[in-house]
């Protein structure tokens, strides 16, 4: 019990002394000066009511001062934990209200767009802040649609919105997820940034790619050379194992070849040196000429294959020669991955209410497992029962096709069931603008 009351002692003394006390303060002299004057004016009966009546009032005020001192101690408790997590966070926080008033800026943010807290907190900015110099890495942050080069890693619409920002001068990568802040009856409040510094990540994935580029480079040349020569060799005179001997080699070396080629596309994309050259065609003409040319491979496999047009004749902007690429590759997987006697369902359809057109690859093939249909377009991954059917496979040809699509405005995806069959969809936008306006650096998420 003495516990009880040395701590209560201890807590009143704390409140007491805070500045919401300071009304109370104020009033309390007040009352006894009142008090005072009234002795010698009241009879006693009334001076006892008054002094009830006071002492009452006194008690409401005390016990609302000392409930709002503890609720505002609370507060200011949380208020610097917060912010004591905030500022010895690796990533930047920016929080700023809807007039982009910024409100926090924690020590990370200082580091990553070289300012002083001073400089920016409590301070409205706009987009015309860019012409600052000091503040153009900033302002491009806050502001995306003003950064050199973006990457959307989020739908649009929800939140948080997560893009890759990519600065050239200085060298910078970063990434940004923005969310709003929203009180508990609905109200925006404002919005929060936390931006992590990628710059050193990136710089290893370029690396990487680079050793890859050289390395391909170098296989590139001899391996042309002997497959020139196996090629030449199968149109010679041969014997029965001669010939044998020579289409295998051919084979292995058309294998390789492509192997280093999808390196090579690969690393180019990364680089963001894949190069693109946009022309206006019609869309279901474009189709019709890729799955005639997909023919030959439907007949052998055993697999028929079948297009259906669009309604209406539907125009976008595309490189014919990149597109050819992601459209023959789901073809070409979906007969190699088919099952026999088979079909093969290519289609194409305008969005009624989106601009975009969306192109559709359905098989009746071995299916995808759904734990694999989240790492399908990783590079280098193949799921299991694809690797049974067809050992050989490099994993890049997925990689390389959302790459292409992402870089013409589009999205590539898949849904699939077991020994179902699979359908790859993906969308070009029928608007032009909607294309990103620069080749963008694509990579692993």
């Amino acid at each position: 019990m003495n516990n009880f009351f040395e701590r209560f002692w201890q807590k009143l003394i704390l409140y007491v002394g805070l500045p919401e006390m300071k009304i109370f303060w104020y009033f309390l002299p007040l009352i006894l000066i009142i008090f005072i004057i009234e002795i010698f004016y009241l009879p006693i009966i009334a001076l006892w009511f008054s002094a009830g009546f006071f002492i009452v009032l006194i008690a409401i005020i005390l016990v609302n001062n000392l409930r709002l001192a503890a609720l505002n101690l609370e507060i200011k408790i949380e208020r610097n934990e917060t912010t004591g997590i905030i500022s010895v966070l690796n990533s930047g926080i920016i929080a700023y209200d809807p007039n982009f008033k910024i409100l926090i800026f924690n020590k990370a943010a200082e580091q990553i767009f070289n300012l002083r807290i001073n400089e920016v907190i409590g301070r409205n900015f706009a987009p015309d802040n860019i012409r600052e110099q000091r503040f153009k890495l900033f302002i491009q942050t806050l502001f995306p649609s003003l950064a050199p080069a973006i990457a959307k890693r989020s739908d649009p619409g929800v939140y948080p919105q997560i893009i890759d920002i990519s600065f050239d001068d200085p060298k910078i990568e970063l990434r940004v997820a923005t969310n709003k802040i929203i009180d508990p009856s609905g109200n925006l409040l404002g919005f929060v940034k936390i931006i992590t510094d990628r710059t050193r990540e990136i710089g290893m994935l370029r690396s990487k790619s680079e050793f890859i580029a050289v390395a391909a480079h170098q296989l590139r040349t001899p391996l042309t050379a002997l497959h020139w020569i196996f090629e030449n060799l199968s149109h010679e005179s041969l014997n029965d194992d001669q010939r044998q001997l020579v289409n295998s080699g051919l084979e292995s070396s058309s294998y390789v070849l492509k192997i280093v080629n999808d390196l090579l596309d690969a690393s180019q994309m990364e680089e963001g040196k894949f190069g693109y050259s946009f022309e206006k065609i019609e869309i279901s003409k474009f189709i019709e000429d890729i799955v005639g040319k997909a023919k030959e491979l439907s007949d052998m496999a055993g697999i028929k294959i079948y297009f259906q047009k669009s309604a209406e004749a539907i125009e976008v902007n595309i490189d014919s020669q990149k597109l050819g690429m992601v459209l023959f590759n789901l073809i070409d997987n979906a007969i190699r991955y088919n099952v026999k006697n088979g079909q093969v369902i290519v289609s194409v359809e305008k969005q009624s209410d989106k601009p975009y057109v969306q192109i559709e690859v359905k098989d009746t093939g071995i299916g995808i497992p759904q734990e694999s249909l989240l790492k399908l377009f990783d590079k280098f991954f193949r799921s299991e029962n694809a690797i049974k059917l067809v050992p050989n496979g490099s994993g890049l040809g997925l990689y390389i096709a959302r790459n292409i699509i992402r870089r013409h405005g589009g999205e590539i995806w898949a849904e699939s069931e077991i020994n179902r069959g699979s359908i790859f969809y993906f969308t070009l936008p029928t608007d032009p603008n909607l294309i990103p306006s620069k080749e963008i650096i694509y990579k692993e998420e």
